[in-house]
């Protein structure tokens, strides 16, 4: 009883905040007032029942993004009575987005919500999520459909091949999601985890950048593309494409590491991995030294 008490100022004083935070309705309105009365009513009356409906609000957010002027994205939110300890419903809709595309973000921002925000209230920081973030769904075609078959649409002739440094890379899940996503995109590389992070992706430019923009998504101290290569395929048959190839699959490479904790890799061994794949050029640009 106590715990629900806890929860129900929490949320009343969230609402407090976002509405001197937003104080015109086409920016939040609260679409059922009856809940948040009763809600008070609970805090204030100690014999008071439980609320028996949800908190219903929509936050209207317009990302600051030149060419996306007219965008607007509403997030619809519903707070279970037990939020903050359990996540708040929370879904974005827009009509610049295609169902696809819609899914996508929404998956995306509970996965945030669910990484960043457990048991906290979270509504700013899901607002700023979608401020900073939904606009880049709209151009995301996600159809990977044309990758699993042997033709390749012929707009699409271009080989690429990225060279991401990152100030590290430790995290399990993130280690995953680099992996699953290169296999899903049919790209090829490699990935050394530890301190700096390197990942190498190859193939079709538009899967190259897909992968890339998932990438650069999760949250990083620094990440960047440190080199690029691009190469026009002939025909742009499958059989083009493996021979463009450096790499057969994507795996993860450790070089024997060193270092108090065991994860400063052996900036050697990655030299002659590279050498054996007529890549040794890259060891510079990464590291600005010449190898050996």
């Amino acid at each position: 009883e106590m715990a629900n008490l806890e929860e129900a100022e929490i949320q009343i004083s969230e609402l407090d905040l976002l509405s001197s935070m937003f104080p015109y309705e086409e920016e939040f309105v609260v679409t059922d007032q009856l809940a948040v009365a009763e809600l008070k009513h609970y805090v204030e009356n100690e014999s008071a029942e439980m609320p028996s409906s949800k908190v219903q609000f929509i936050l209207n957010v317009k990302p600051e993004l030149s060419n996306a002027s007219m965008v607007e994205f509403s997030v619809a939110c519903a707070l279970p009575l037990k939020y903050p300890t359990v996540l708040p419903e929370i879904t974005v809709r827009s009509s610049s987005l295609s169902r696809s595309q819609q899914i996508h973000l929404n998956s995306d921002l509970k996965t945030y919500l669910m990484q960043n925000c457990s048991g906290e209230p979270c509504i700013l920081s899901a607002r700023e999520w979608v401020k900073d973030h939904a606009a880049t769904y709209i151009d995301k075609e996600l159809s990977s459909s044309s990758v699993t078959s042997n033709t390749v649409p012929s707009e699409d002739l271009t080989f690429t091949r990225l060279w991401i440094y990152s100030h590290h890379i430790y995290n399990k899940q993130k280690r995953k999601n680099i992996i699953d996503w290169a296999k899903e995109l049919s790209l090829s590389g490699f990935c050394m985890p530890g301190k700096p992070g390197v990942v190498c992706v190859e193939g079709l430019q538009s899967n190259c950048e897909e992968f890339w923009s998932r990438l650069r998504r999760l949250t990083w101290k620094r990440i960047l593309i440190r080199h690029r290569e691009d190469v026009s395929l002939e025909g742009g048959g499958h059989a083009e494409i493996q021979k463009q190839r450096k790499f057969s699959t994507l795996e993860e490479k450790c070089f024997d590491a060193h270092g108090a904790r065991g994860n400063h890799m052996d900036l050697g061994q990655l030299y002659h991995f590279l050498e054996e794949k007529g890549c040794a050029d890259i060891f510079q640009m990464y590291f600005g030294v010449e190898g050996h």
